[in-house]
């Protein structure tokens, strides 16, 4: 779909550090959350991707949580497939090296899953 395809190219440019500004300062993070909460299995893939991406700029990571990105993150961890639980746990771990952000995935449930990740997920 043309919403797969949108979150695969921004998960590929975000891949690039020096266009992870640019992308979020376009107003991506709001459109890529709401399409983690309603996307195809494959958009939620790219989508987490993107948010990983993202993340690790820590211009991005608040404006990710205040986007509303945890929840649906977390989720990911029990419900996705194989790759969307791989990046959406790496979504989780670059947001958490934001230290407001760490208290709001705690309070948001997110111990469990990434424990539950640590028997069942990929090496």
């Amino acid at each position: 779909t043309a919403k797969e395809n949108a979150a695969s190219a921004l998960r590929n440019l975000t891949a690039n550090e020096n266009n992870d500004t640019a992308i979020a300062n376009a107003g991506a993070i709001q459109p890529l959350n709401d399409l983690l909460s309603s996307g195809t299995a494959t958009a939620k893939e790219n989508v987490a991707g993107a948010l990983q991406n993202l993340a690790a700029n820590e211009n991005n990571d608040i404006a990710i949580a205040n986007a509303g990105a945890i929840q649906p993150l977390i989720a990911l961890l029990s419900s996705g497939t194989a790759t969307a639980k791989e990046d959406a746990a790496g979504a989780l771990r670059n947001l958490a090296l934001n230290a407001n952000n760490r208290i709001a995935i705690a309070n948001a449930g997110a111990i469990q899953p990434l424990i539950a990740l640590l028997s069942s997920g990929t090496a």
